[in-house]
């Protein structure tokens, strides 16, 4: 159905998700935290926006659509199966190749990726959604409200609400910001909310 409706512009589709996929992969996966539901949510999104890529593209870039698109598809997934528990990736689910360097580095590192997302798994998905439109793409509360189709209000409270969450159940991310978790001082990537 989709290729049909590509017809000529199947070639701008390609190019698109060739240059795009890998932004929209780490998006994805940002959101799900799992690999594996992150590709079938990218999946679904491209499916989305190559049904309607003539009329998307003529408004201008498709990018924003098929975030918009992860973003309220992520949520609507998450609304369907809230009862249900989420499949949280394993450690060894995804072997990784062995990396050069140091390797107190790399378990470091690898650590503090795990306790991250381990931190993101205990938020809702909108509250999930609005921290990695907030701090991984860099957009403000208004272009973030845009994104989800909500007020720029309903970002900061979701926001503040998603930092106090995340304080509560994953005191060990200060750590990983270099601060002790009493300190009052605010982190630069993740903003100081009132108690």
């Amino acid at each position: 159905m989709a290729r049909s409706e590509l017809g000529a512009d199947e070639a701008g589709f390609r190019a698109f998700v060739a240059s795009r996929s890998a932004a929209l992969h780490r998006v994805a996966y940002l959101l799900t935290g799992d690999q594996y539901l992150a590709e079938d949510l990218l999946q679904t999104a491209l499916l989305e926006t190559a049904i309607r890529w003539r009329r998307i593209t003529a408004v201008g870039d498709p990018e924003p659509y098929v975030r918009r698109v992860l973003y309220t598809r992520h949520v609507s997934w998450w609304r369907r199966t809230r009862h249900e528990p989420p499949p949280l990736a394993q450690p060894d689910d995804h072997p990784q190749a062995p990396a050069d360097g140091d390797p107190d580095v790399l378990a470091e590192q690898a650590a503090g990726r795990l306790t991250v997302a381990q931190a993101l798994a205990r938020l809702t998905p909108r509250q999930r959604a609005v921290l990695v439109l907030r701090y991984f793409e860099d957009l403000t509360e208004v272009q973030a409200g845009s994104v989800l189709g909500c007020s720029p209000g309903t970002i900061k409270s979701q926001t503040r609400d998603a930092l106090r969450r995340l304080r509560q159940v994953a005191p060990e991310l200060a750590d990983l910001a270099g601060r002790p978790a009493a300190s009052a001082a605010p982190s630069p990537t993740m903003p100081e909310v009132p108690r």
